[in-house]
């Protein structure tokens, strides 16, 4: 097996951290936990919001279980779970989140379909497999986006991504230092945060705020060769990733720094062809043009922001 392969097969922390999650809402259902109360979830029953939540469960669980047989069948070892903290306690903010990990994993699945194609070979079946995750997480979607009133199918092209975005945001899920086996056996950048400072961005255009942790510019970053110069209008931007459009690269302006913080602004063209549903924004070196989320992907120094854009039905 391709070393490619294995690396899109080790980025699938995903599942491991999807079965913890919904291992950990389904007991807060079943214990009635304060905001997993039936009012939270009505008009479904408990013992509806049971089923439902239990059968994903279950079916996570056969997600990882693939992904680990197929490490072990290529000699590798399995991945282990890690220790994680959700930060949702209400089951609104649980689907939502569920529905927001769910869009990044199905951006990110076509990608791990062509490395298993272009390297061929025994990897091939997997393209197969991984459609058919690809289906029944489609379905788990259109269940998040009905539980919260919105329409169940987002978009006709529903957001790409790239590794790269994929492995950061995961990331962001896990306890430091409670990993069993090393993150760096994944072969992979982990990014730097970018924070979407704006709440719950509307369907329109508009201009949102950001922000970085000031460290990410001290320690050169950006300008490797000069450290101490700080994030530049003139040589950053913002760029949005919105269904299967090309990137659109958006000027940043109004750049801030305080409390430990770098904050900044830039345009949301959401009329200029975005897609509702899952928007990715990531801050660049650069002011240019790309043609793919790989090619963003390989020049953010900050990212994912995630943004999710929807009108109720």
């Amino acid at each position: 097996m391709q070393a490619n392969t294995l690396n899109s097969l080790r980025i699938m922390h995903n599942e491991i951290f999807e079965v913890a999650f919904f291992t950990s809402l389904l007991y807060n259902i079943t214990e009635g936990v304060s905001g997993y109360k039936e009012d939270s979830y009505a008009p479904l029953t408990k013992k509806e919001a049971i089923k439902i939540i239990d059968t994903i469960k279950n079916q996570e669980e056969v997600h990882a279980v693939a992904v680990n047989a197929t490490l072990k069948n290529a000699g590798q070892t399995a991945i282990a779970p890690c220790q994680y903290n959700f930060p949702v306690t209400t089951f609104h903010e649980a689907i939502a989140l569920a529905n927001l990990f769910t869009d990044v994993v199905l951006g990110t699945l076509p990608q791990a379909q062509v490395q298993f194609a272009a390297d061929a070979g025994d990897e091939s079946p997997l393209v197969p497999l991984f459609g058919s995750v690809i289906y029944q997480e489609g379905e788990q979607t259109g269940f998040y986006r009905l539980a919260q009133k919105k329409t169940p199918s987002v978009a006709p092209f529903p957001t790409g991504g790239a590794p790269p975005f994929a492995w950061t945001a995961v990331q962001e899920y896990i306890v430091p230092d409670s990993c069993p086996q090393p993150l760096s056996i994944v072969k992979l950048p982990t990014l730097g945060k970018l924070n979407v400072v704006t709440p719950k961005p509307t369907p329109k255009t508009k201009t949102l705020e950001f922000s970085i942790p000031a460290g990410d510019i001290r320690e050169g970053k950006y300008f490797p060769e000069y450290p101490s110069i700080f994030l530049g209008c003139w040589a950053n931007s913002i760029v949005y990733l919105s269904g299967q459009n090309v990137p659109l690269t958006v000027q940043i302006s109004d750049v801030v720094n305080a409390n430990g913080k770098t904050n900044f602004r830039a345009g949301f063209p959401f009329s200029s062809g975005f897609a509702n549903g899952l928007t990715i924004a990531a801050l660049v070196k650069g002011t240019g043009n790309f043609s793919s989320a790989a090619d963003v992907a390989a020049v953010t120094v900050n990212g994912p922001g995630l943004i999710e854009i929807d009108e109720l039905t």
